[in-house]
This record gives C-alpha cells, structure tokens and sequence, in this order.
C-alpha cells in the first residue's frame, strides 16, 4: 500500500538520505571517540604524574600537583587547628582533648589518593566521561576527615562507664498472698556512639575549614534502651511507680533493739493493700514476743523505760506513718509516744512518731486510691536508716504537710536515783533517760481535683521524762 501512495523517485531520495545521515551520524560518533580518546591519552601522558585540571577539593583546584603535594598542603591545613581543643559533656561529666592527640583534620592521604587517581582508572569510557567533565564544568570531591579511634575511643571509655546504664526489668511474684519479688521496671541509656561520630566529624570540618584555634564543646548524645519487661507487664495491680518514702534513723541503737527493727519491718514487706482496704500495723505484724523471734530491748511501760520484748518496733510503725502521710492516704489511727525519743528526731521535727503497743494500740491507714499499694522496707543498718515506700499509681492527689509546732515546753524532771541490790556495790547504771515534755501539733491538707479532701491535725502531749540510775549496793 505505502509503495502504491509514495512515488518511486520519493522513495529512492528518501533511502539516499538516510544512508547520508547514517553515515554521517556514525562518523560523528566515531570522530567525538577517536578525538575524546586523544584527549584523554594526550593528559594522561601530559599529566601522568599530576593531578588533572579541573579536580577540585573544597574549592581549591589541584590542577598540575603532584600526589605528594596534595597530601603536604591538608596535612598544613591540619597543623594548623593542632590546639584546637574538643570538649565532650554530658550531665555532670566532661573530657578534653586536643586536635593534636586526637590526630583529628583532613584524611590527607585519602585526598591525596583520590584526587590523583581521578580519571586514571582502567575504564576508558569512565576516564573519558571524567576527563570531559573536568574540562567543562570542573569535577568537585568531597574532603574528608579522620581522627584516631584508639585516641577517640580512649577518651570516651571513660564517659560511658559513668553514663552508661543497663535497663532493668519489672519482676513481680507471689507467695501465700505476699510479693516475694518485687522490681520495678527502669530505662536504660548508653552513649550514642554513631551520632557522635557524625557530630565530632562536622566540628572537625569546621575547625578545618576556618583554621580557627579554639575550643568546640560537643554535649554528648545519649540514647534511652527500654527494658524489656515493663511494669505494666508483670501485674494488673497498678503497682507502677513509687507513690511515697518514709525515713527515720536509729544511730545508737543497741544491738536487740536493730534486730527487733529488722524483723519488725521484714514482716510488712511486700504486704499488699487492696483498694478501699484498711492497713492494721497490730494485726499484719501479729504477736510480739521472744516465741517470733524478737529479743529484749528498751520499752515503755507503765510510766518506765524497761527491757522488754520486741523493743524498737515502734520505730518501724513510725517510719510507715511518715510514708503514709507523704502518700496523703486516710489516718485512720495514730498514738503519739508518752515522752520524746530522740530516734524519731534525729532526721525529723518533734510530733512524726507514731507509737504501737500490740494489740490494744495500732496504726492503720486506709488505701483510698483505685490501685493496690505495695508496702517495700528497707534496713540500712550500716547508716542506721529505716525506709518504707509505698508503690502504686499516683492520683495528683496534693499533699500539704506543716512544720510541727511546739506549743509549750516542760523541762525535764530531775533525775531520780535509787539503790539496787542486785548489782555489786559502787556501780552505776542508768535506765532511763531525760527528755522535755511539749505539747505539739501538725496539720496535713490533701486536695483532689482542686477540692479538700483530707484535713486532719495530729496532735502529740509528751510528758517531760525523768532520768534514772540504779545504784549497786550488793556486798562482794
């Protein structure tokens, strides 16, 4: 059909041209090679031992130099920010280092290799295409830097060991209605290598390119790790977070009166109290006597400082109530001491105490919140310290506590002292000791959503206290 419509002389003039143009167009190409191969053959004869024209390397061409001279201009470049001092921070920890030994600046060899071997490769069509480039438009490489990693990881070793902190996992177990294991779960961090890498590479290539001397501070990245386990993992209690502390110290304590705190404590830790539930100190710490496992120590009775059983117990029902009222939960029972110990305001105001004389005086509190509460202790008995913490999931519940005020002060009385025919005549001991009696009071406001909902006074009338000391008149 194309051979009826076209004439026969149009068809031959068309086949005529396009060989022309065939011919052409491959001379063309066979012409733009053999010339571009002559060029790249005429600079790789005339440039043989030299960098090409057009190479550039942060803006400086490097036409005509040879590999050793590139190498010598960066390494000039470098000495010249050789005082140049790096300072990495992080929280309270800091390391300096200079330019100079941390071998930081230009990678010269890596540049000097580079920009030499450029368009001298075994690939003709690469070198040509590079050559060409470089002849038109200039070909840009881009500087790089080093630093020595043995100086580098030298002076970051260190950091890490102080910042670097493995993440912990939540544990929680039972047994027989009490948690055994008890771990809440925490956040790990760790020095983010890699990014500091990066950032230490920039403030290099800043010093570098301004050839200014000076010191660059780099605030260290850290990085948070997850744990693994959380805590919202291991129970369906709430128990999530520390709710409130409770401390109380028991410097000069005697060695019964430790062990009777121990064991007191031991037994409420890891108690559970349900939602709505009322904590009873008497009845989670049961019988008080040698047949528990509790020694003699100082207690009060009946007016006297005496050695009875379990002694010191109620430095562990104090050191609750304080964590009770840090926590803003309901009081529902509190005993003021007859006299001021001088345990209960070695780290507190007069008035925090709370006194337990199993069964017939208590403290209970009532867990007001949606969550259980999990009651941990902890007896540090190398810095005589008692602590309590309650953990279960905070309310924003606002907690006021006043300063105790003493309202009026007794002195004490003046010390009694009488015979004692069961020790050996000329020996002196004393029972009991002096204290000030006062009148004392404090006030804590708990507010929920912007309303009151706890207002209580706690009220405390110590009795000044009369020291006591047995005089021996046994015979030999």
């Amino acid at each position: 059909m194309f051979k009826k419509i076209l004439p026969t002389k149009f068809r031959q003039s068309f086949k005529k041209g396009f060989r022309v143009f065939f011919w052409f167009f491959l001379g063309a190409i066979l012409g733009f090679f053999f010339f571009t191969s002559f060029v790249v053959i005429y600079y790789k004869h005339t440039y043989s031992r030299v960098v090409y024209p057009g190479i550039f390397i942060a803006g400086k061409e490097f036409s005509g130099y040879s590999q050793e001279k590139v190498k010598t201009y960066f390494t000039r470049k470098n000495e010249s920010i050789q005082a140049t001092t790096f300072t990495l921070k992080v929280d309270d920890h800091t390391a300096t280092i200079s330019a100079a030994e941390l071998h930081a600046g230009y990678d010269a060899d890596l540049l000097a290799d580079q920009a030499y071997n450029l368009g001298k490769s075994d690939n003709l069509l690469s070198n040509i295409s590079i050559v060409l480039q470089a002849y038109l438009s200039g070909v840009s490489l881009e500087p790089s830097y080093r630093y020595s990693a043995d100086s580098f990881d030298a002076l970051v070793t260190p950091i890490e060991q102080k910042v670097n902190i493995a993440p912990v996992d939540a544990q929680f177990s039972f047994e027989n209605g009490k948690v055994r294991t008890f771990q809440l779960s925490s956040d790990g961090k760790a020095v983010n290598q890699e990014k500091l890498k990066e950032q230490l590479s920039v403030l290099i290539a800043n010093a570098v390119s301004t050839s200014i001397k000076k010191n660059v501070t780099l605030a260290i990245p850290v990085t948070t790790i997850k744990p693994k386990i959380s805590n919202e993992e291991v129970n369906n209690m709430g128990i999530t977070e520390l709710v409130a502390t409770g401390t109380s110290l028991f410097e000069g304590s005697i060695p019964n009166r430790i062990h009777n705190i121990t064991v007191s404590a031991g037994k409420i830790n890891g108690i559970l109290i349900k939602p709505g539930e009322v904590f009873s100190f008497a009845k989670t710490v049961g019988d008080i006597s040698t047949l528990t496992g509790y020694k003699q120590a100082y207690v009060i009775q009946n007016g006297r400082t005496i050695l009875g059983d379990g002694g010191g117990v109620c430095q562990v029902s104090t050191t609750l109530f304080r964590a009770a009222l840090n926590a803003g939960l309901p009081i529902i029972e509190r005993n003021p001491h007859a006299y001021r110990v001088h345990y209960y305001e070695e780290d507190s105001p007069p008035g925090i105490d709370a006194a337990v004389y199993v069964p017939s005086v208590d403290l209970k509190f009532k867990n007001d919140t949606t969550h259980h509460l999990l009651i941990q202790s902890y007896v540090d008995p190398t810095n005589y310290r008692l602590t309590f913490e309650l953990y279960g999931t905070k309310d924003d519940r606002e907690i006021t506590i006043t300063k105790p005020v003493i309202v009026s002060q007794s002195p004490a009385p003046e010390p009694l002292h009488q015979d004692d025919p069961t020790l050996p005549k000329g020996e002196v001991k004393q029972v009991d000791w002096a204290a000030a009696g006062a009148k004392v009071y404090f006030t804590r406001e708990v507010r929920k959503n912007g309303k009151v909902v706890i207002s209580d006074t706690f009220n405390s009338n110590y009795r000044p206290w009369q020291a006591i000391f047995l005089h021996g008149t046994k015979e030999g």
